[in-house]
């Protein structure tokens, strides 16, 4: 057979080169020319199919998949789901990620400030059920006044604020505020339920508890008119008229432990430290109180008066809003802690901008109550109350409330749910620190020894976007507490006690370890949990976003 005599080897193809050449008609267009280059690089391997391909070829397929290849891309979604928790869970996003902020608005930010108040512990030694009382406090019909505050003139005393106290043995958290162009200190009880702030007065004092400190004594200058606007406010829901010709403006308010304060309004200075370390010195109105009743008479008592944080317009944060100080923002911290304290803001500086529950405020006409709706009641697993279609049920916040109340029926299932514990637990009736308390049947030392035979409280709200759910855990410390005797003692109490029974009253009991928020600008109730020991300024979003 012949040998194939050998080709010689075809020359590679480098380049082309076209040449476009104009038209005959048009030969100013000129000639193009167009040149393109190709790679030295071997031609690609023939196609093999799938079935013909080696294991050696998928196990280096295999191998790109690298331990740390698996990492980045496990980081890489767990930051995704968590910047999609944030927008979905926190109801500010879009203000941060928003554009820059408008002139108008950096003009607002300048104006307002923030207002940070301590909350200091308290001693104390009076049995708790006698000094656990429920402020919510209402502007009551004026009973007929005897003229007192006109003819009064004395030197000016002044306020700043700072708080304190403990659930037990004190059943209430105050603050100092101090009054007057010569500053003096003023204790008084932290209520989220009442409008109007009261200090003990000297015009004379017909009957005033003996407090920590001398009683205010205003001038006659310091004395507000009845035309003024915040007058108007406090005596819209009082069966009288306005009086021309009358030299000052009376109030009575009633409290739902039916105790009461009397006495006229009156204005002075405040001194106040806002976030930035500046002082403020304003003024503000309150009242000057010379007529206590019920348990507000009771001495000695552990302070000067009531600080009202509720939404009306005579409260002190609405006072310093309209004077362009502060957004109407107001923010309570109390510790879990048995020797109390935490902080009391006033301002939007200390808002958490991501991670807060909130739910909508429930407005009302004439109440000004922090006030929502539940829809149902767990504890732990097992509904106590709730879920039927259009049974949502009242809830107030109320710091002025040492425990919490419960509706009636949803109190007396929940006493039955906590029979479980009967094997272990035996009620003492002989404990009157409260209206339930059980003796274990082994030594109890702190609240860390019965922690875990009990369950958390839960209240559901309504779901937002009808898919996330929001809830309020109530743990059971912050429903129980140990007696002098050592005993469990139940802190959730019948509502019907005082008032008509239907709503919840969160208070002081089950609002500690948790930073709770009041905003009655955007109108929203938010809270997350916090060890409360120091604020902190509200910054933006994790790094990723």
């Amino acid at each position: 057979m012949e040998r194939e005599t050998e080709r010689p080897p075809q020359p590679q193809l480098h380049g082309v080169v076209i040449i476009t050449l104009p038209p005959p008609d048009k030969p100013f267009k000129g000639k193009t020319v167009t040149a393109f280059t190709f790679s030295d690089d071997p031609p690609p391997p023939p196609h093999v199919p799938p079935a013909a391909r080696s294991p050696l070829a998928r196990a280096a397929r295999r191998s790109l998949l690298s331990p740390r290849s698996a990492a980045a891309g496990v980081l890489g979604a767990s930051l995704l789901l968590f910047s999609l928790w944030i927008c979905l869970f926190s109801e500010v996003p879009m203000q941060l990620l928003g554009g820059p902020p408008r002139e108008e608005d950096g003009r607002r930010q300048e104006e307002e400030r923030s207002f940070l108040l301590p909350l200091y512990p308290k001693s104390g030694g009076r049995a708790l059920r006698e000094v656990g009382d429920v402020k919510l406090g209402s502007i009551s019909r004026k009973r007929k006044q005897s003229g007192k505050m006109e003819t009064s003139a004395s030197a000016n005393s002044s306020t700043v604020l700072p708080i304190g106290g403990s659930l037990f043995p004190d059943g209430q958290y105050y603050t100092t505020i101090f009054v007057g162009s010569s500053p003096k200190p003023y204790y008084l009880d932290v209520d989220t339920g009442s409008d109007l702030t009261w200090i003990q007065c000297d015009a004379p004092c017909s009957s005033c508890a003996k407090g920590p400190h001398p009683l205010y004594k205003p001038r006659k200058g310091n004395i507000v008119l009845p035309k003024d606007s915040l007058c108007l406010e406090v005596q819209k829901n009082q069966n009288n008229h306005y009086c021309d010709s009358c030299h000052q403006c009376d109030y009575e308010i009633e409290y739902a432990d039916h105790s009461s304060s009397m006495g006229v309004l009156a204005t002075d200075e405040t001194h106040l430290v806002a976030a930035n370390g500046d002082r403020a010195k304003l003024n503000f109105v309150f009242g000057c109180a010379y007529d206590q009743q019920g348990q507000l008479l009771v001495s000695p008592a552990k302070t000067d008066g009531i600080l009202g944080l509720s939404s009306s317009r005579i409260s002190l944060a609405s006072q310093l809003e309209s004077q362009g100080i502060i957004s109407n923002v107001i923010g309570h911290c109390i510790k879990h802690d048995a020797d109390g304290g935490g902080y009391l803001f006033l301002g939007d500086d200390y808002v958490p901008r991501w991670g807060m529950t909130l739910i909508p405020r429930k407005m009302t006409l004439f109440l000004n109550f922090y006030r929502a709706k539940v829809l149902k009641i767990n504890y732990g697993g097992k509904q106590v109350i709730g879920g039927k279609r259009g049974s949502a049920i009242p809830v107030i916040f109320d710091t002025g409330s040492s425990y919490t109340y419960f509706p009636v029926e949803a109190y007396r299932k929940l006493i039955t749910s906590l029979k479980t514990i009967s094997n272990i637990f035996v009620q003492d009736y002989s404990d009157l620190t409260m209206p339930i308390c059980w003796r274990a049947n082994f030594p109890v030392r702190s609240f860390k020894d019965v922690k875990h035979f009990f369950q958390p409280l839960t209240l559901q709200f309504e779901k937002r976007w009808w898919i996330m759910p929001r809830s309020f855990t109530i743990p059971p410390e912050g429903y129980l507490m140990i007696s002098n005797k050592g005993n469990v003692c139940l802190g959730i109490l019948n509502g019907t006690e005082v008032h008509d029974g239907s709503t919840i009253i969160l208070g002081d009991i089950s609002l500690r370890g948790k930073l709770i928020v009041y905003d009655n600008v955007q109108r929203t109730i938010g809270w997350t949990q916090s060890e409360c020991n120091d604020p902190k300024k509200a910054t933006g979003f994790p790094f990723f976003f």
